[in-house]
């Protein structure tokens, strides 16, 4: 496999793992083994890590992008006695990484613009909403290598759009699922529309609800603690959205999802020395969540 490998190299200039993987047969693992492995090849990976709860992991901190998902998508594959192509393709790559991202993060904001267009008859002024974005574009690490969207099957373009609703215990429930089903018709089309395919995972929820998941005591409050940490202000009111900040804050859970970063980190470590240097055929089935992305869905259904 390497010498197929270093003549596609050769022929082409330096590939992106996906590419790598389209031109290549054989086993993911032992892909990514050949190149981590091999004297002749260098990898470069852009794009930075961050946390992934995973409810099969002890303590269930691992790192985002997964093993296979950063050699797929984030990194570049090259000869090590020709550094200049690969340096030349790794900025071409981490470019496109930016502009996707840039590209999501304007049309959540023209999806959010809409639904405010669509509800301004309906939108309680006198109380306080505010939308967050979260997921791989506030990281800029959004990407658009079509992939299954989970319940449907559908083809989508690479990473959702995560969004959050959160609106102030004082605002009508009558409003609150008017606001979900306006999202989800949204989401419908985004999904179903062919020049569009872009999956929209959502939640809509009060203020009551986010005083009882930072208590982060349960896996389900975790994560929904941690989409909101990393979020970033979309639209409403900054005012809430300062608040629920504090409110992160003031509990501890911000410390304690820094605390779980670095043991992901280490987690990532042991991980990959694993999976390098472990004989393949003595791999288990289960070993390989070491390797492949794990979803981090609960907050949203």
């Amino acid at each position: 496999m390497e010498k197929e490998i270093i003549s596609l190299i050769e022929e082409n200039g330096p590939l992106t793992g996906l590419e790598l993987r389209n031109a290549v047969s054989g086993d993911d693992l032992v892909l990514w083994r050949t190149c981590k492995q091999s004297e002749t090849l260098a990898i470069q990976t852009v794009g930075t890590r961050y946390l992934r709860l995973d409810r099969r992991i002890e303590g269930f901190a691992r790192l985002s992008p997964s093993i296979w998902r950063q050699f797929l998508t984030y990194s570049v594959v090259g000869l090590r006695g020709d550094p200049s192509p690969l340096k030349r393709k790794t900025q071409a790559v981490s470019s496109h990484i930016e502009e996707v991202s840039k590209a999501k993060l304007e049309l959540a904001c023209t999806i959010v613009s809409g639904l405010q267009s669509h509800l301004e008859g309906e939108w309680p002024w006198d109380h306080q909403v505010c939308y967050i974005v979260g997921g791989d574009i506030v990281h800029c690490m959004a990407h658009d290598v079509p992939r299954p969207e989970r319940s449907t099957g559908k083809m989508v373009n690479g990473s959702d759009m995560d969004l959050v609703v959160v609106a102030d215990d004082s605002v009508p429930e009558s409003f609150m699922k008017r606001l979900d089903d306006a999202i989800f018709e949204e989401k419908y089309r985004f999904l179903i529309t062919p020049h569009l395919r872009e999956e929209i995972d959502y939640i809509v929820k009060k203020l009551e609800r986010v005083r009882e998941q930072v208590r982060f005591d349960t896996f389900k409050r975790m994560v929904a603690c941690k989409i909101l940490h990393e979020g970033t202000f979309l639209y409403g009111s900054e005012e809430l959205f300062c608040m629920l900040k504090t409110m992160l804050r003031e509990h501890g859970v911000i410390k304690r999802l820094n605390d779980l970063e670095r043991r992901a980190g280490s987690f990532r470590k042991n991980a990959e020395e694993y999976l390098l240097h472990g004989q393949t055929e003595k791999l288990e089935a289960e070993d390989l969540y070491l390797f492949y992305p794990s979803e981090e869905s609960e907050e949203f259904e």
